[in-house]
């Protein structure tokens, strides 16, 4: 009688076989020396690795500072860019001015006022593209985003990269371990039909 608790003993032995497995990618997160041999789980061993090729993949296929550059020279990011200048501008023609060359105030006008905002907004504006592209060649020589990635992921703690890793495949964790149930258990009714067979 008992041989017919086989496939359910086989679908435990399954599902308890995968969620250790599964619990050994992140455990023992410091290597442990048994004698004849040194276990550690495959994510801290491979932290270094994993860092590596996340920052490559990051930075070829995902994110590059080429795509800022590229943000940042758009004509509406531009046309932001001349709205804030233009508020400056204005700032410190009716405000500053004023109050640290009060004597050079009093003798501009509006409509010379405009002239100077005008000519200003017009130097600007020829600047802008320059600057912008200043900015961003400056940008891709400081960060390199691959390495960036790469020193993050390294310097995550085992905890903090167990719950990430946790955090994007939750569901498949439990779906490996769900499946070594599943096929425990038809295992199990095999090994049940071939001794019925026998």
């Amino acid at each position: 009688m008992l041989i017919y608790l086989l496939p359910f003993i086989a679908a435990l032995t399954g599902y308890i076989t995968n969620f250790i497995a599964v619990k050994m990618l992140f455990h023992p997160r410091n290597p442990v020396n048994l004698g004849f041999m040194t276990i550690q789980g495959i994510f801290p061993k491979r932290q270094g690795v994993l860092a590596e090729r996340l920052g490559a993949i990051v930075s070829q296929e995902l994110f590059s500072v080429e795509d800022v550059k590229q943000e940042i020279g758009k004509p509406e990011v531009t046309a932001k860019l001349n709205g804030v200048i233009e508020n400056r501008i204005d700032l410190f023609l009716q405000e500053k001015l004023p109050a640290s060359m009060p004597m050079l105030a009093m003798f501009l006008n509006d409509e010379t006022k405009g002239k100077i905002k005008g000519t200003l907004m017009e130097e600007f504006e020829l600047m802008l593209p320059g600057l912008v592209d200043t900015l961003g060649n400056e940008l891709e020589a400081r960060i390199d985003v691959a390495e960036v990635v790469k020193e993050k992921v390294t310097n995550f703690s085992s905890d903090k990269l167990e719950e990430i890793l946790y955090s994007i495949m939750k569901k498949e964790f439990r779906f490996i371990e769900i499946l070594g149930g599943i096929l425990g258990f038809l295992i199990g009714l095999i090994q049940l039909l071939l001794v019925q067979l026998a």
